[in-house]
């Protein structure tokens, strides 16, 4: 059985990548004329996908994936929710997994390619720009805002690992964010700048602040490159917990798929330390924020401090049991029923 499903994934695998090569971006297609499901998750009967593409305000096109209810009426306008995937996650994934199954609740969703990576634009890829990708998530309320089906005024979002602290950042100066979920947030900077755990010390700070500017010197000077991997290709017997948990997921055919590398290059880390998403936190409210963490997950601090600085209304909701990455896709833990919740009633 195991075999079986191994060969039927590196199959699926093989079609996503040669369809990645053969076929061109297009505005908006069907899921249904595709000649291969591409997502890393089971595909809903209750909703219907259209790939579509817009561009941000730093010109660069951003491929999405758009779930809507199959009995969905478009002669009247209806809720939204952008959803964010996880650093170094594509639409594909768990960004992709969240926004099918809130379109099977009554939701307009729209999953996300981050600019730099996946099926978006912007060169040289493997980019890690906060800019950017704060103003992805304003471009996408762009889009949604100007369908005739979309209510405008009716647009949350649900920002993963990640895009948790893009989005909070987003939302922090685009008011048509009107009802804000994180899940597993990381703050990027703050990983960055501190290490998982706030394990790094000034010094190792210093001294990464330093690598990152003499690559820029060797880039410049037409050299090659270099990346940071965020989840090895291998585990040993001195990985970290966290490596695990990541591995776990992006590295095998639970997760895995071929346009997620998780690699950004090391030029980005500098850009990344100078990234403070919870600056003006409190200016998102009156809207409501709702902060959604693991029990045992490695990155629950970063959403505790967000939420202590966060003004009202604000929830911090601990999923009993789970880790950082058992809340990318383990069914079991991820508290669909209160998300539903949450968003019926603050996109009213």
């Amino acid at each position: 059985m195991k075999q079986k499903f191994f060969v039927n994934h590196v199959v699926r695998l093989v079609t996503i990548m040669v369809l990645s090569v053969l076929l061109p971006t297009i505005t908006v297609a069907s899921a249904a004329d595709s000649l291969a499901w591409d997502k890393t998750f089971p595909q809903s009967h209750k909703v219907t996908v259209e790939k579509v593409s817009f561009y941000n305000r730093l010109g660069i096109n951003l491929v999405a994936d758009m779930y809507l209810p199959k009995n969905v009426d478009r002669s009247k306008k209806s809720p939204t929710i952008i959803v964010g995937a996880p650093f170094g996650g594509v639409k594909e994934q768990t960004s992709g997994l969240y926004a099918q199954t809130m379109a099977e609740r009554g939701f307009i969703t729209l999953a996300f390619d981050a600019s730099y990576n996946g099926e978006s634009g912007g060169q040289p890829r493997s980019i890690a720009s906060p800019e950017a990708y704060v103003e992805d998530f304003s471009a996408a309320t762009d889009f949604l805002g100007t369908r005739q089906f979309v209510d405008r005024k009716r647009i949350g979002v649900i920002g993963i690992c990640g895009s948790g602290g893009f989005a909070i950042s987003a939302a922090q100066i685009d008011p048509r964010l009107k009802a804000i979920v994180t899940v597993s947030m990381y703050d990027m900077g703050r990983d960055r700048r501190e290490g998982l755990g706030m394990t790094m010390t000034e010094e190792n700070r210093r001294k990464a602040l330093e690598e990152v500017a003499e690559q820029r010197w060797v880039e410049f000077e037409g050299g090659q490159k270099k990346y940071v991997i965020g989840t090895p290709e291998v585990i040993t017997n001195d990985s970290s917990a966290a490596a695990r948990e990541f591995y776990d997921y992006y590295r095998t055919p639970r997760g895995h798929h071929p346009r997620s590398t998780t690699a950004i290059t090391l030029t980005s880390n500098g850009a990344l330390m100078n990234f403070f998403p919870f600056a003006q936190i409190d200016t998102i409210s009156p809207r409501p924020i709702l902060f959604i963490a693991g029990e045992h997950a490695n990155s629950r601090y970063f959403s505790e401090d967000a939420y202590k600085l966060a003004a009202e209304p604000k929830e911090l909701y601990i999923v009993s049991g789970a880790g950082h990455v058992d809340l990318y896709d383990r069914l079991q833990y991820i508290p669909f029923n209160k998300l539903e919740y949450f968003f019926t009633e603050n996109l009213k």
